[in-house]
């Protein structure tokens, strides 16, 4: 009995070492005298790349060549013909965009940024498209994006990626060659390990439930960012590299629609010349 007791307590404490924090709410935005705006009703600051249709989509545009046996192989293209990102305002004016996920698609800032501190609010809707239909929800907020639209699955740039998925929001992904260091155990970011890998997990889940807003926040510096998830530092990386093996320390910033219905608001991006002190000391730096 002590045996298995003892064995129970061990996988209790594993299991919540990487326990979901379920937040009542999102954490608070820092306050700061430099934040631009990043959304509006018409989205300027931005550009849509679409990319391959699903066979199953019933809107493709009269213009794209669906070939001969039926699957479509080629993006859509600059442009948002399927109107996948839309902005409205809520009752108290402020802005919401919608991202329907119908088709892969990044919604791109026309300027390149670095060293900034980008923050937004996430939530998941209801619908989800193919190929995703039995899968988690996926999304994903792309940074030091650089080169050209389609490089990776003919939809995104190559970049690195803060991932937004249903229970792995925070984690890294790098796409089109990027590379970076995490100090990782188990595959999951631990800040004091040894073992370096180009991408990992993030350390614990915090998003907020399905259908409540979760804060998001990037924090980069140079060749150097750190993944925030409801005020929560989960990761945080360095030696950013593009494919070539060159330093990456800035970029465009995409936000992906990945076959699933999501919003997004508060999206502000303000300079930095560090990184504060309470996240610096939590990412380990």
């Amino acid at each position: 009995m002590k045996t298995i007791t003892t064995i129970l307590l061990g996988v209790c404490v594993a299991f919540s070492a990487n326990s979901q924090k379920l937040k009542t709410g999102p954490s608070k935005m820092v306050s700061s005298s430099k934040w631009e705006t990043m959304l509006d009703k018409n989205l300027t600051k931005w550009e849509v790349w679409t990319g391959v249709p699903d066979k199953s989509l019933k809107n493709i545009p009269d213009t794209y060549v669906v070939p001969a046996d039926g699957k479509p192989v080629e993006a859509i293209g600059l442009g948002d013909p399927l109107g996948i990102f839309k902005v409205s305002e809520e009752a108290n004016d402020a802005l919401v965009m919608k991202i329907s996920g119908e088709a892969y698609a990044g919604l791109t800032s026309k300027k390149s940024y670095s060293n900034y501190h980008l923050t937004m609010l996430f939530k998941w809707g209801e619908k989800k498209w193919a190929p995703r239909l039995n899968a988690k929800r996926d999304n994903g907020l792309l940074y030091h994006c650089h080169g050209e639209h389609g490089a990776f699955w003919n939809v995104w740039k190559s970049c690195l990626e803060l991932q937004i998925q249903e229970e792995d929001f925070g984690d890294l992904y790098i796409l089109a060659g990027t590379e970076a260091k995490v100090p990782q155990t188990n595959n999951r970011w631990d800040p004091k390990s040894k073992t370096i890998s180009k991408r990992a997990k993030r350390s614990i889940d915090t998003e907020s439930p399905h259908g409540e807003w979760t804060r998001i926040d990037l924090y980069v510096l140079d060749d150097t960012a750190i993944h925030v998830v409801n005020g929560e530092v989960v990761l945080a990386l360095t030696d950013a590299k593009d494919k070539n093996g060159n330093k990456l320390t800035s970029g465009q910033i995409q936000i992906q629609s990945e076959g699933a219905e999501a919003y997004v608001k508060e999206v502000f991006i303000r300079p930095i010349k560090k990184f504060p002190k309470k996240i610096r000391k939590a990412a380990g730096f």
